[in-house]
């Protein structure tokens, strides 16, 4: 997620924005959750359980991989100089010493004339210098005939050939790929220092809201926000505490997110951030802590909000589905990214197409387009809809539109951000 999209850099007011005087850029909330929000403490954890992990300080070898010369062939281990001049007709002869196993070495030295039969990863005999590969030679049992000149050095992994000691094998910042683990294992190492994973709590706020999965009843819904934030949050590398649907009544949120404050490292309240009469999350949020942002100059994530009770960073989510997917990849994805050391950006795949029609927009406000890509064009899906969360699963993207703009006019190349990367 680039932090500079064109947006004004100062509130501004627009009289067919209802409800809000003002509303913050863009790129003003951005760059103060960049000024408030850092990386969480480290922890150790085991190799089984740091797959995705985070590295919280930069792995250097203190130990060569692989620790020993050892063979890349099998074959058998002599002195390379001593094959010189043999071909199939003229073969050189060598005596059969025994034989050197993964994890077992052969226990003596090879001398002039000797040979010792050896597979693939076992340590090469001292005094050996050379494998040369089985297809070349014929055994009877106590004597080796080597049909191949094989000089010194060939099909030999020498000691530290992969990681010497000392070498930065993993930095700082880096995700744990599954390679990695194999790397650090290899190091000797059983456990890991890395960042701790961000402890993220989610309040769905909403009389109007029944449990995720449930069947619409009366004038009551299904909450969606809470399954798809918690899929975000672990996609992040969070992890998720789910409370609610909580009814919309002040004194139950109050209580419910001071609790919050004390045991998270980021709250998304969702539900109640716009300013009617039961919208009470911005002025608890204010009440408990500190209000920074109250609305913004997004579409369709407008009544978004952001604030700070202690050290913990309060992120006021619509309720509408999209405009809460919408907040949550501009600003509370950034803030879970951030706490567990990853980079602020978003993670999605990017790419470039022709738009296949006009995508209008309106100057002063960022637009979060969704759209699809057919036949190698961007068609646009929808900007404003902000409760048609289908529009976000039928689309392949979106398209943010930045500020200082009106749109794309058609065959316009922009830039496409991929929801399944």
């Amino acid at each position: 997620m680039a932090e500079d999209r064109g947006q004004p850099s100062a509130p501004f007011h627009d009289p067919r924005m209802r409800g809000f005087r003002t509303r913050t850029a863009v790129q003003d909330v951005i760059a103060r959750i960049v000024r408030r929000v850092g990386m969480l403490e480290s922890e150790m954890t085991t190799l089984a359980e740091a797959a995705g992990r985070v590295l919280a300080a930069p792995v250097q070898a203190q130990e060569p991989v692989p620790p020993f010369d050892r063979a890349a062939m099998d074959g058998y281990a002599l002195r390379g100089e001593e094959t010189f001049g043999a071909d199939a007709y003229n073969p050189a002869v060598f005596r059969n010493l025994g034989e050197s196993r993964p994890g077992r070495a052969y226990a003596g030295a090879v001398g002039p004339g000797g040979a010792v039969e050896i597979t693939t990863g076992a340590p090469l005999p001292r005094g050996a210098d050379t494998v040369v590969k089985a297809e070349s030679t014929q055994s009877d049992g106590p004597t080796v005939r080597v049909f191949e000149a094989t000089p010194p050095g060939r099909h030999v992994s020498l000691r530290s050939e992969d990681v010497a000691p000392g070498t930065v094998v993993l930095p700082a910042g880096r995700s744990l790929r599954p390679q990695d683990l194999g790397v650090l294992s290899a190091l000797g190492m059983s456990t890991v220092s890395v960042v701790r994973r961000p402890r993220v709590t989610v309040i769905i706020t909403g009389d109007e809201l029944l449990p995720p999965g449930s069947p619409a009843k009366d004038f009551q819904i299904a909450d969606m926000n809470s399954v798809m934030l918690a899929a975000l949050i672990e996609r992040d590398g969070g992890l998720p505490r789910i409370i609610g649907p909580v009814p919309d009544d002040r004194d139950r949120i109050r209580t419910v997110l001071a609790s919050a404050a004390e045991q998270a490292d980021a709250i998304m309240l969702s539900g109640g951030s716009s300013t009617g009469p039961e919208d009470h999350a911005p002025s608890l949020v204010a009440e408990l802590g500190e209000l920074a942002v109250h609305g913004v100059a997004l579409r369709p994530a407008s009544p978004a909000g952001l604030g700070f009770i202690g050290n913990v960073a309060v992120v006021l989510m619509p309720g509408n589905p999209v405009s809460c997917l919408c907040a949550y990849d501009f600003f509370a994805g950034p803030i879970v990214r951030r706490l567990g050391g990853r980079p602020g950006d978003w993670p999605y795949r990017s790419v470039e197409r022709p738009l296949a029609q006009k995508l209008s927009s309106e100057v002063g406000r960022v637009d979060y387009a969704r759209v699809r890509l057919v036949a190698g064009q961007v068609e646009p899906l929808a900007i404003s809809g902000a409760s048609i969360l289908s529009s976000t699963t039928r689309a392949d993207g979106f398209v943010a539109v930045p500020a200082d703009l009106e749109g794309y006019p058609a065959g316009a190349l922009v830039t496409v951000w991929l929801y399944d990367s």
